[in-house]
């Protein structure tokens, strides 16, 4: 049976095991999904909702048995009713993006985005950074006026067509050759945002030799990436390149060494967050409905993870 597994850029780990042939080593039968060719379904409004299409294409014939995102995904697909299972997640990810406005915007707190335009790659990570930073300061969704601004984010930051940014890098890096820029909001202490890997249950529990292989494949994977970041970068220059979009080797290879690489079993510091992103998400309108994040936890999955974490530890 085939295991079709789904990546793109965002999810550097799965971008960089699709290149390096580890998982072909170990199955017989893998299909790689660019989530990037799927069909993404009507554009959902920033007031309307999140975007479903990362969990939705784990239960369509052309999609795929496991994917990796950002700290959002899961949790929409929860609240859509589908049954979702964490095979893991990774380190913090802090160093990776903030949120921030340019220094000449006279913005220089959260509070003083109220009914500013803030860009963020909407039902992403960036979604739920927002939805906290504007929490912690006592704003809601209503305040702000979020603007899904995909792979214009940089230019609309520097042209001021929104007024603040939750920037990632290695974007993030090119506009601060271009302008100064002032942070708002830090992600380290603000939360985790790690990435995380999630399944269907059916495939968590009939196929677990595959999920296994998966799991093991991808702690090799980014044992090198950890060990030749550069290596990995590469992949990523050159995939950006046959999209018609510039990239730099230097900035990819430095945003690379800068994050955490490895999956770990999920905990109850990590559930607890996702529990609190899930209920703010719903209390300001953007889920159609509450969802318990620890439904989607399996005992042996976690296992499975901690013990492939252990063998690679031995390697």
């Amino acid at each position: 049976m085939t295991t079709r597994v789904g990546f793109f850029p965002h999810n550097n780990s799965l971008f960089v095991l699709r290149h390096r042939g580890l998982l072909e080593q170990k199955l017989d039968d893998v299909a790689w999904v660019d989530l990037r060719e799927l069909p993404t379904g009507p554009k959902v409004g920033v007031r309307d909702g999140l975007p479903t299409q990362h969990a939705d294409h784990l239960f369509t014939e052309e999609g795929y048995d496991v994917i990796g995102t950002g700290f959002t995904p899961p949790i929409t697909g929860l609240g859509q009713g589908h049954d979702l299972v964490y095979i893991g997640v990774s380190e913090p990810r802090v160093e990776n993006g903030r949120l921030v406005t340019r220094a000449d915007s006279g913005i220089t707190s959260v509070e003083g985005l109220r009914g500013k335009r803030v860009g963020i790659g909407h039902g992403s990570w960036q979604t739920t950074l927002l939805l906290f930073a504007l929490d912690q300061v006592g704003l809601g969704w209503d305040d702000v006026e979020p603007v899904d601004v995909g792979g214009d984010a940089a230019d609309l930051f520097l042209s001021g067509e929104i007024d603040a940014w939750t920037g990632s890098y290695p974007e993030l890096a090119a506009v601060e050759q271009e302008t100064d820029v002032v942070t708002l909001v830090e992600t380290a202490g603000l939360f985790s945002h790690p990435s995380l890997w999630f399944t269907r249950r059916d495939f968590a529990v009939e196929r677990t030799a595959e999920l296994a292989a998966v799991v093991e494949a991808l702690q090799e994977s980014d044992a090198r990436i950890v060990a030749d970041p550069r290596e990995a970068a590469a992949y990523f220059v050159a995939d950006a390149q046959a999209h018609g979009r510039p990239a730099s080797l230097e900035a990819w290879e430095h945003a690379l060494a800068t994050r955490p690489f490895g999956i770990t079993a999920v905990d109850e510091t990590f559930l607890d967050e996702q529990q609190r992103a899930a209920d703010l998400l719903f209390a300001n309108g953007l889920l159609p409905r509450q969802v318990d994040v620890r439904s989607a936890v399996l005992p042996e999955v976690n296992a499975l993870v901690e013990a492939s974490r252990t063998a690679a530890t031995r390697a």
